[in-house]
């Protein structure tokens, strides 16, 4: 997996508040975009698991 750009939401729109993702040697990372320096990494394995819980409203109660 190549390296790629940062990418936000599309639902971000033009604010700077807003996780950001890219791919970096095979690995995923995230970072809030108004906190660049803090940056998680993860398995896209594990990355897809967090999307696909986030979609079924897994973490909903937590707003």
């Amino acid at each position: 997996m190549p390296e790629s750009k940062w990418q936000k939401s599309s639902y971000s729109g033009a604010t700077n508040e807003c996780v950001e993702v890219r791919t970096v040697n095979g690995a995923v990372e995230l970072r809030e975009s108004d906190q660049g320096e803090t940056i998680l990494h993860t398995t896209p394995t594990t990355f897809a698991a967090l999307l696909q819980a986030t979609k079924a409203g897994e973490f909903d109660h937590h707003a």
